[in-house]
């Protein structure tokens, strides 16, 4: 090979190796190019843990990248919010909160963030349909047969929730509302203390998400009179809706978001939200979602931003009316 044709073919060899490590760099700098951290604002093992952690599985397998579950429980799901509200928002932080986070600015006059200001909504990824539960023990019957025994005797039947200011309570306090009834609430320090309490028939009734009461209603332990909404659940099409039973306002989910700290860089954004679309639509999370009577909404963005805004006026308004306080 002459000197000339050396020169060209060494100065092609160098520029493709430039061209591939430029290349390389560039795959290396999408996201996700390192693990990501999810935090959940719920100790481990509650109704946020069931959704955030089969989506971690599927989106570590499908993007090669972990998403790491970091548990922050406290204050109603309050401080694991003002966390991520706080975190560096370089997109490797994420946020899963749920309902409570759109009652919580009603409830706690004094936090120490804004999730209309402070978080990006990115997408909605879980909606569970609250579901009335009642001890076969205590309340025999049907709905029309409970409603009946409600409204005559005023403040005789009792309902446990998972503490002040839950979507439990406050679901509760609607029904309440639009049935003109009243019937105590008995707060508790966690869903599952209520649960465990109306399973062993200290307590009459829960307004709960079917999620956490899907196994005991199947397993008999507990029996369902009505799922919120205007359509029966599919996991149970034996259970009326409540538009059917004449409340056809009452629409109350138990609901799961990711949101990302301010500031975070809109290619960030997309790309969580595209990862974690995908990671929701693997059989094996959808697998998960139906067992729980759970839908996948599929709202990002904005969509999801209004929806969120929407939540935050209503129950807001549920406060006010029911003059619902902290425990």
């Amino acid at each position: 090979m002459s000197p000339l044709l050396q020169r060209r073919h060494l100065l092609g060899a160098t520029l493709a190796g430039t061209a591939l490590h430029h290349a390389g760099a560039f795959a290396q700098t999408g996201w996700p190019a390192k693990p990501v951290t999810m935090i959940v604002p719920f100790p481990a093992g509650g109704g946020t843990d069931a959704f955030a952690r089969p989506l971690s599985a599927a989106f570590t397998r499908l993007s090669g990248k972990s998403l790491v579950i970091d548990n922050r429980g406290g204050a109603g799901g309050t401080l694991g919010a003002s966390i991520a509200a706080k975190a560096q928002p370089d997109g490797y932080t994420l946020f899963m909160g749920a309902v409570h986070h759109s009652i919580a600015p009603a409830m706690y006059p004094k936090l120490d963030y804004d999730i209309e200001k402070d978080l990006i909504p990115l997408i909605l990824v879980a909606s569970v349909p609250q579901v009335l539960v009642v001890s076969p023990k205590r309340i025999p019957g049907n709905f029309q047969d409970f409603l009946k025994q409600v409204k005559s005797s005023p403040g005789k039947l009792n309902y446990g929730s998972a503490g002040g200011g839950t979507s439990h309570h406050l679901a509760g306090e609607l029904f309440k509302q639009q049935t003109k009834t009243f019937i105590t609430h008995i707060p508790y320090r966690g869903a599952g203390p209520a649960l465990n309490d109306l399973i062993a028939g200290n307590v009459d009734m829960m307004f709960d998400g079917l999620g956490s009461s899907a196994a005991h209603i199947k397993g008999g332990r507990i029996k369902a009179l009505m799922v919120a909404g205007a359509r029966r659940n599919p996991a149970f099409p034996d259970v009326p809706c409540a538009a059917e039973l004449g409340l056809p306002d009452y629409n109350v989910t138990t609901w799961y978001g990711v949101w990302a700290p301010k500031g975070t860089p809109a290619d960030a954004q997309k790309a969580a939200i595209d990862e974690i679309r995908k990671a929701v639509n693997t059989d094996e999370a959808k697998a998960v979602w139906a067992n729980q009577g759970a839908e996948f909404p599929d709202l990002s963005g904005n969509a999801f931003d209004s929806f969120v805004k929407g939540e935050i006026r209503k129950w807001a308004a549920v406060v006010k009316a029911s003059g619902a306080k902290l425990d």
